[in-house]
């Protein structure tokens, strides 16, 4: 594998994701500074994007990677397989919409949310229009327009903060002589009912820079292609599905399991302090975009398995870096979220550890799309979830956010076991287990050099941590260097 290439396209690919995250983290200090974490109006904001992400994955249904997939293939007309995939998943976004405006009533009763249904309606084109969008920045993707993906991306990040600025620091100053202002930003829970409006404004926007992928329904739906894509997108749906319930079951059953104003409350500081921990998520989505499309352009070449072996090094390497990086910078970090909902931030550490599971688990997928047995994906996926899902159902009642963070940590924990010891019959490949091994016996002894002190010197001040955790980084990412970048191949 070409590391170079890679290392570009996850750097420009990961810009639009890291300046994005970055923006957007802007906005957890804004949200969280105005929205009082007792008033539970952050854990509203947390609530209704766990809906969103899993309907998001629900009506993409894992066309993504069938995209990519059926282009590569031989015998298949790219333009063809664009062309029906985008039609595919537009058909199912109206159909949507068409069921979630006609029950949107009882819906938004059912959610929690009968005062404000207008929410719930927002939310459901939101989601309907992300999908969409999804299939033309996979299109963008799989030819390799990195830059253009890059430049919409930030067509909706920038005026999407922007907005929000507009919305906590200016229009209270507009109160006076603006009493309908007022009388809007009370209505809608403090302003939290004007994210999700702005997020519907900025989603819309973006289809303006869409003129070329939108010329894709011009390429004409193919029955028989579309067949071929059903059946393999199905186990991938299922996969979809359940690997975004790893990810956003416990906010979604949050509120049914610890009812109330408490149950808001606590899950508004969770959301908020997961955050932090979420450059993980960040790291792992940037390579995922810039190595998903290498892998399967590969996938005709006798050294695809020694790709798959290249991309879990460099991914295991690198996360363990940006896990260490925020824990040793966390005495900075945490002042991303107000003081107000720093109790909960003992849960960040077990939550980038189950972001590094998750990302190795990706990295483990390719085995069985690669050989068209993504059925095995769907079951271990499931696996995951379940054991997830148990954990919150037994402890979040007793333990709160905690037990949530401990039912991500072994629902992905459950499914990258499952795939590593499955994929090692099925699609052998010989991953560089002693370098990896060394790597994680090096970052957990670092870890533990770092952070013991802080943890019991009380003379030890945060200051300390910082310098100390960036001599210990400056080291580990030497050592990287020397081992990744300037090894020899034979060594």
């Amino acid at each position: 594998m070409n590391l170079k290439s890679l290392l570009k396209d996850t750097a420009i690919y990961g810009l639009s994701s890291i300046v994005g995250r970055f923006l957007n983290y802007l906005l957890v200090p804004l949200y969280t500074y105005k929205i009082a974490a007792e008033s539970g109006g952050y854990g509203i904001v947390t609530n209704l994007y766990a809906y969103t992400a899993f309907f998001l994955a629900l009506l993409t249904f894992g066309m993504e990677t069938t995209l990519f997939r059926f282009a590569n293939k031989e015998g298949e007309d790219e333009r063809k397989v664009y062309g029906t995939a985008l039609r595919m998943v537009g058909g199912v976004c109206l159909g949507f919409l068409v069921i979630v405006f006609a029950l949107l009533g009882p819906i938004s009763g059912a959610m929690g949310y009968a005062s404000h249904p207008e929410y719930i309606g927002c939310m459901a084109v939101i989601v309907s229009m992300d999908a969409f969008q999804a299939i033309m920045f996979s299109r963008l993707r799989q030819q390799g327009k990195a830059v253009k993906f890059m430049l919409l991306k930030f067509a909706f990040i920038i005026p999407n903060v922007l907005l929000n600025l507009f919305i906590f620091l200016v229009m209270p100053r507009l109160f006076g002589s603006f009493p309908a202002l007022e009388q809007a930003y009370v209505h809608f829970d403090y302003g939290v009912g004007l994210i999700f409006f702005t997020n519907l404004l900025c989603t819309t926007a973006v289809f303006a820079g869409f003129g070329k992928e939108l010329k894709g329904l011009s390429y004409g739906f193919d029955k028989a292609v579309a067949a071929r894509m059903f059946r393999y997108t199905m186990p991938l749906l299922l996969l979809s599905l359940v690997g975004i319930l790893n990810q956003v079951a416990d906010k979604i059953l949050f509120p049914y399991l610890m009812p109330g104003e408490e149950g808001k409350v606590q899950l508004g500081i969770y959301g908020a302090c997961v955050k932090i921990a979420m450059i993980m998520s960040l790291l792992t989505q940037a390579f995922r975009y810039a190595y998903e499309p290498i892998v399967f352009s590969s996938s005709r070449e006798r050294n695809s398995p020694e790709t798959l072996a290249d991309g879990m090094k460099y991914f295991i390497v690198f996360a363990l870096l940006a896990f260490l990086a925020v824990m040793f910078y966390l005495p900075l970090l945490r002042h991303l979220v107000q003081p107000g909902y720093w109790e909960g931030l003992s849960v960040i550490p077990i939550v980038m550890l189950a972001e590094i599971f998750m990302g190795i688990y990706f990295n483990l997928s390719f085995w069985y799309k690669l050989s068209d047995q993504t059925w095995w994906g769907a079951l271990m996926s499931l696996s995951g979830a379940i054991v997830m899902i148990a954990i919150n159902i037994a402890f979040v009642p007793r333990y709160g956010y905690t037990a949530c963070a401990w039912g991500g940590f072994a629902g992905y924990g459950t499914a990258m076991l499952m795939s590593y010891l499955i994929g090692r019959k099925r699609y052998p490949v010989r991953y560089d287990a002693p370098l990896i091994l060394r790597f994680v016996l090096l970052a957990a002894l670092i870890y533990a050099a770092v952070m013991l002190p802080s943890r019991f010197m009380e003379e030890f001040s945060p200051v300390g941590t910082v310098l100390a955790g960036t001599l210990a980084l400056v080291a580990y990412a030497g050592y990287a260097y020397l081992k990744l970048i300037r090894r020899k191949p034979n060594n």
